[in-house]
């Protein structure tokens, strides 16, 4: 975990404080630093930035030792899905003749990282026509309203987090929603097919995407996980899993979730986060020879493994303390 002097503007800050304020917390808190600030503090500090008169230091996004705003190299992982997004982030372009699907805008900072994977990969962002997401967090549909402003793409969430996502609401804009979405829904663009999968828990409306894709004459699953883990903090609804007077069907939206999850065929896993399916220790496999590393269906298993057998820790811990 480092932190960094850096230059920001009044609106970055006012993310990274939300984001310390919702932990409540000073230091390390499940393997993730982050920096507390009150909110008297706050008031003088963006008094201060908005007369450009100081710098603020700010603990990075690092999780496990992926870092959300952290550039990372785009790359093609298999027929015609590519990585664009950042080291921590998952985003992903599907091209096709009629024009490209982009899953997770990510925060509305990391759009221009988006962008240039996209151009270094010899695609033009304004082919972009269809804009999918995640989960209606901010670190993964916060920039959505602004890649539609640049590439008018169609903006598409399933029904559940739509709540969520008008809350999303950079510089005051509204949250572009062109299509709701429902469970099982399909997203077809130029012969490709997404199908959205409901997978609650994490958020209301979480959604995990499947896909065929043609390599090399086979066909394979690919599976792209929106996230089947627990919120590290008691203040957002994901933590809290018992007695939740905001998510009371949190517990059953989980089980049913992992259930769905284990049902789906996968050969490529993909997520939201790149440490969901150890992005970089399988990108530095690429190009070495061996076989595609993203095809790894046993990293899908023991994903799911992981995460619920965390789930249900956590769950007869609460149980436990509510007696």
């Amino acid at each position: 975990m480092t932190s960094a002097i850096v230059r920001i503007s009044p609106n970055q800050f006012q993310r990274k404080l939300h984001l310390a304020q919702s932990r409540q917390t000073l230091g390390v808190l499940g393997r993730v630093c982050y920096t507390a600030v009150t909110m008297q503090r706050y008031k003088t500090l963006l008094l201060a930035l908005l007369a450009g008169l100081c710098t603020v230091q700010l603990a990075a996004e690092v999780v496990d030792g992926y870092d959300n705003d952290k550039p990372f190299p785009a790359h093609k992982v298999i027929g015609n899905i590519y990585f664009v997004g950042t080291e921590g982030l998952g985003s992903f372009l599907i091209t096709t003749q009629e024009g490209h699907i982009l899953i997770n805008s990510d925060y509305e900072q990391t759009v221009p990282m988006i962008r240039a994977s996209v151009e270094k990969l010899g695609f033009r962002f304004a082919d972009v026509k269809i804009l999918l997401g995640s989960h209606a967090h901010a670190d993964h549909m916060e920039g959505d309203a602004l890649i539609k402003k640049l590439t008018g793409a169609r903006v598409m969430a399933l029904e559940q987090d739509v709540p969520l996502l008008q809350k999303l609401r950079p510089r005051g804009e509204p949250h572009p929603i062109d299509r709701v979405l429902h469970d099982g829904d399909e997203v077809k663009l130029g012969g490709v097919t997404l199908v959205a999968h409901l997978t609650p828990g994490h958020t209301r409306g979480c959604t995990t995407w499947t896909m065929k894709v043609q390599d090399g004459g086979k066909s394979y699953d690919v599976v792209i996980l929106g996230s089947i883990g627990l919120q590290r903090n008691p203040n957002n609804l994901g933590y809290i899993l018992v007695n939740s007077k905001e998510y009371p069907q949190i517990v059953d939206d989980y089980v049913r979730s992992f259930k769905v999850l284990r049902s789906l065929p996968c050969d490529v896993f993909l997520a939201a986060h790149g440490r969901f399916y150890l992005l970089k220790d399988k990108y530095a496999k690429l190009g070495k020879g061996g076989p595609n590393p993203f095809i790894d269906h046993a990293g899908y298993l023991a994903h799911l493994d992981l995460q619920e057998k965390a789930f249900k820790a956590r769950l007869e811990e609460q149980k436990a303390a509510a007696k």
